[in-house]
């Protein structure tokens, strides 16, 4: 039986020298990756008590969806700017070159929900910290979050120390 690594292509020199990049997509148009991503970063959280899912977008949301529906739990997007049609909250947070801005709907979040956040990968912790201000700033709490991936050489995970993480696979280099 393959593991979930086994799905992961990783691609040397990309976007960059030196850089190793691990292809998500790879895991997705496998049916029994997809499976095996799911079931693994559900089993992850199954001792974690949260009332919604919330997930970034893109790949967060497919991630996350799955783990919403399994759970009867409400989802809730974390998109890029200007893609929300009501009113939103919005966190700016830096990039290796530049800044970003992600943003969520006001009433997404009640005061009190504890909240589920999920992603494709955690690296530098940029996003994830972000999502956790957006949650914060509602009123939620941040149950913990729970990624595919951890580049764990790129210190993401201290960015948001005192959070729950969980990773399905966590890889030591960049």
């Amino acid at each position: 039986m393959k593991q979930l690594e086994d799905y992961v292509v990783s691609i040397p020199d990309f976007p960059e020298p030196g850089i190793i990049f691990r292809d998500v997509t790879s895991v997705l148009q496998d049916a029994d990756g997809l499976k095996l991503a799911i079931d693994t970063m559900q089993d992850a959280v199954s001792e974690w008590d949260f009332d919604v899912v919330a997930g970034a977008e893109s790949r967060g949301f497919i991630f996350g969806m799955p783990i919403a529906y399994n759970k009867h739990k409400p989802f809730v997007l974390i998109r890029k700017k200007g893609k929300l049609p009501r009113e939103t909250v919005e966190k700016s947070y830096a990039l290796e070159y530049g800044t970003a801005t992600i943003e969520m709907h006001k009433d997404s979040i009640k005061p009190g929900d504890r909240v589920l956040l999920v992603d494709d990968l955690i690296a530098t912790g940029g996003t994830t910290k972000a999502m956790i201000e957006l949650v914060e700033e509602l009123g939620g709490t941040v149950a913990g979050v729970v990624v595919l991936m951890e580049l764990a050489g790129l210190n993401g995970r201290e960015k948001i120390s005192g959070y729950p993480l969980k990773a399905a696979i966590t890889y030591e280099g960049k």
